[in-house]
């Protein structure tokens, strides 16, 4: 399903903010039903992720890039993936959890559209709620 329109909002998170709670705040202050990450570059001193098929997160400090960031955007839930980079370029990546802190910046565009809702609900598929999309008419 190919969204007709776009709405588009840019922003930067500072140092010491927590990337996914502060992805949520703008998530639901701004009412997105469905959105996507469109870009994000920056950098963590913290980082919280859940490595796939895993139970736990896995948490770290130093210093580290943000090299990609995805995922699909909703007030009644997020489904977030980051990879991240040290500073020999071993590279690392899974679900964002709370917990990733801000180093210097993260630059950031998130896109929305009114045309469609997401939502997560366990569908037989998986033994997870997964993404329901759902048109507006």
């Amino acid at each position: 399903m190919q969204p007709k329109s776009a709405q588009h909002f840019a922003f930067r998170l500072k140092p010491g903010q927590d990337l996914y709670q502060s992805i949520d705040s703008i998530v639901k202050a701004n009412q997105i039903n469905a959105g996507w990450i469109v870009t994000c570059v920056g950098s963590l001193t913290n980082y919280h992720i859940r490595f796939a098929n895993q139970p736990n997160g896995v948490e770290g400090q130093g210093h580290f890039e943000i090299v990609s960031l995805v995922g699909t955007l909703s007030n009644t839930g997020s489904h977030i993936h980051i990879s991240i980079s040290d500073s020999l370029g071993n590279t690392i990546g899974g679900h964002l959890l709370e917990g990733c802190k801000i180093y210097t910046t993260a630059e950031m565009v998130i896109a929305s559209t009114n045309e469609f809702t997401f939502s997560r609900a366990e569908d037989g598929s998986t033994p997870w709620k997964e993404l329901q999309i759902n048109t507006k008419k």
